[in-house]
């Protein structure tokens, strides 16, 4: 299983640099997990730089993954990952729910770079 940042949807949604390597990961994983604050801030992102159309789209394609909310126990965990790795929250968020789910998180984020089960895409 496998989760994808906020920053490899907006690649692939956006034809970024690192569309081709996120598209190859989004196309052959039936349904990745998408934590809800990945999607608040694909969709805020694309709402604000493209306009909601573009923006609910996007988001319609994320629920085709599965959507995971938050819960008291995750948020307690994503506190602790704050904490030991210096994560700003919704990282921490993100990261508590890879990890919960024992599934690679996929990201071109380096505040990840070193954590267990992750997997960095360098930015060019």
């Amino acid at each position: 299983m496998v989760l994808i940042d906020s920053c490899g949807w907006l690649e692939y949604f956006t034809d970024g640099p690192l569309a081709g390597e996120y598209a190859a990961l989004i196309e052959s994983e039936p349904r990745p997990l998408v934590p809800v604050i990945v999607l608040y801030e694909v969709y805020k992102f694309l709402r604000r730089t493209h306009g909601e159309e573009m923006a609910l789209v996007v988001a319609a394609q994320l629920h085709k993954g599965e959507v995971v909310g938050l819960d008291a126990p995750l948020v307690m965990e994503a506190a602790d990952f704050s904490l030991d790795h210096g994560l700003a929250m919704a990282d921490a968020l993100v990261y508590a729910t890879a990890r919960h789910h024992n599934a690679e998180l996929t990201t071109s984020d380096s505040d990840f770079a070193g954590l267990p089960g992750v997997r960095l895409i360098p930015r060019p």
